[in-house]
Protein backbone atom coordinates (compact mmCIF):
# COMPACT_ATOMS: atom_id res chain seq x y z
CA UNK A 1 0.00 0.00 0.00
CA UNK A 2 1.01 3.54 -0.40
CA UNK A 3 0.36 6.78 1.46
CA UNK A 4 -2.50 8.01 -0.92
CA UNK A 5 -4.24 4.45 -0.44
CA UNK A 6 -3.68 4.80 3.10
CA UNK A 7 -4.86 8.33 2.77
CA UNK A 8 -8.35 7.57 0.88
CA UNK A 9 -8.69 4.32 3.07
CA UNK A 10 -8.75 6.22 7.06
CA UNK A 11 -10.77 8.81 5.04
CA UNK A 12 -13.17 6.31 3.91
CA UNK A 13 -14.41 5.97 7.41
CA UNK A 14 -16.99 7.64 9.00
CA UNK A 15 -16.61 10.65 11.11
CA UNK A 16 -12.35 10.32 10.21
CA UNK A 17 -10.80 13.53 9.74
CA UNK A 18 -6.82 14.89 8.86
CA UNK A 19 -4.62 17.29 10.14
CA UNK A 20 -1.01 17.88 10.15
CA UNK A 21 -0.91 18.94 14.66
CA UNK A 22 3.02 17.53 14.60
CA UNK A 23 3.77 19.52 11.52
CA UNK A 24 4.31 19.66 8.30
CA UNK A 25 5.84 15.59 7.95
CA UNK A 26 3.22 14.03 9.86
CA UNK A 27 -0.49 13.56 8.88
CA UNK A 28 -3.05 12.51 11.61
CA UNK A 29 -6.09 10.42 11.51
CA UNK A 30 -8.36 11.48 13.68
CA UNK A 31 -11.78 10.16 14.62
CA UNK A 32 -14.03 12.54 17.00
CA UNK A 33 -10.82 14.44 17.40
CA UNK A 34 -8.97 11.43 18.73
CA UNK A 35 -6.01 10.08 16.76
CA UNK A 36 -5.94 6.32 15.65
CA UNK A 37 -3.39 6.72 12.52
CA UNK A 38 -0.42 8.53 11.64
CA UNK A 39 1.66 8.46 8.91
CA UNK A 40 4.92 10.63 8.13
CA UNK A 41 5.08 12.40 4.90
CA UNK A 42 8.70 13.17 4.61
CA UNK A 43 9.63 9.59 4.78
CA UNK A 44 6.53 7.75 3.81
CA UNK A 45 8.37 3.71 4.79
CA UNK A 46 5.88 3.63 7.89
CA UNK A 47 2.46 4.22 9.12
CA UNK A 48 1.41 3.98 12.98
CA UNK A 49 -1.98 2.84 14.29
CA UNK A 50 -3.18 2.16 17.53
CA UNK A 51 -3.35 -1.51 18.88
CA UNK A 52 -5.15 -3.50 21.52
CA UNK A 53 -1.50 -4.18 23.92
CA UNK A 54 -2.05 -8.06 23.46
CA UNK A 55 -2.26 -7.96 19.92
CA UNK A 56 0.37 -5.44 19.28
CA UNK A 57 2.59 -7.82 20.94
CA UNK A 58 1.32 -10.80 18.67
CA UNK A 59 1.75 -8.74 15.66
CA UNK A 60 5.40 -8.00 16.45
CA UNK A 61 5.94 -11.20 17.02
CA UNK A 62 4.76 -12.44 13.80
CA UNK A 63 5.58 -9.79 11.43
CA UNK A 64 9.11 -8.41 11.22
CA UNK A 65 7.59 -5.53 9.64
CA UNK A 66 5.35 -4.38 12.50
CA UNK A 67 7.32 -2.62 15.81
CA UNK A 68 6.72 -0.44 18.57
CA UNK A 69 5.90 2.51 17.50
CA UNK A 70 9.26 5.14 17.76
CA UNK A 71 7.63 8.49 20.06
CA UNK A 72 4.51 6.89 20.46
CA UNK A 73 3.35 4.41 23.19
CA UNK A 74 4.68 1.41 22.82
CA UNK A 75 2.00 -0.39 24.68
CA UNK A 76 -0.69 0.75 22.29
CA UNK A 77 0.89 1.84 19.21
CA UNK A 78 2.49 0.00 16.11
CA UNK A 79 4.82 0.87 13.39
CA UNK A 80 3.90 -1.04 10.15
CA UNK A 81 6.53 -1.07 7.65
CA UNK A 82 5.05 -0.20 3.90
CA UNK A 83 8.66 -1.49 2.52
CA UNK A 84 8.22 -5.52 3.53
CA UNK A 85 5.50 -7.97 2.87
CA UNK A 86 2.43 -7.05 4.60
CA UNK A 87 -0.79 -7.49 2.15
CA UNK A 88 -3.28 -4.35 1.82
CA UNK A 89 -5.85 -6.84 3.74
CA UNK A 90 -3.65 -6.48 6.98
CA UNK A 91 -3.19 -3.02 6.94
CA UNK A 92 -6.89 -2.48 6.16
CA UNK A 93 -7.27 -4.63 8.86
CA UNK A 94 -4.94 -3.16 11.26
CA UNK A 95 -6.74 0.65 10.14
CA UNK A 96 -9.93 -0.67 11.03
CA UNK A 97 -8.90 -1.86 14.29
CA UNK A 98 -6.91 1.01 15.15
CA UNK A 99 -10.09 3.18 14.74
CA UNK A 100 -12.28 0.81 16.96
CA UNK A 101 -9.69 0.99 19.80
CA UNK A 102 -10.23 4.67 19.47
CA UNK A 103 -13.92 5.03 19.34
CA UNK A 104 -13.98 2.18 22.18
CA UNK A 105 -12.69 4.48 24.47
CA UNK A 106 -14.99 7.66 23.31
CA UNK A 107 -17.63 8.64 25.98
CA UNK A 108 -21.10 7.12 25.44
CA UNK A 109 -22.95 10.83 24.63
CA UNK A 110 -20.77 10.65 21.01
CA UNK A 111 -21.47 6.78 20.22
CA UNK A 112 -25.22 7.56 20.80
CA UNK A 113 -24.62 10.77 18.47
CA UNK A 114 -22.88 8.97 15.87
CA UNK A 115 -23.71 5.75 15.82
CA UNK A 116 -21.97 4.85 12.40
CA UNK A 117 -18.74 4.92 14.38
CA UNK A 118 -19.50 1.46 16.02
CA UNK A 119 -20.08 -0.25 12.79
CA UNK A 120 -16.67 -0.41 12.00
CA UNK A 121 -14.73 -3.85 13.07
Amino acid sequence: MNVETIREYCLSLPLVTEDMAFGEDHLLFRVCNKIFACIGLMHSDYFVVKTDPDYAIDLRDRYSEITPAWHWNKKYWNQLSLEGYLTDDLIKSLIRHSYAEVVKKLPLRIKKEFPQILEIQ
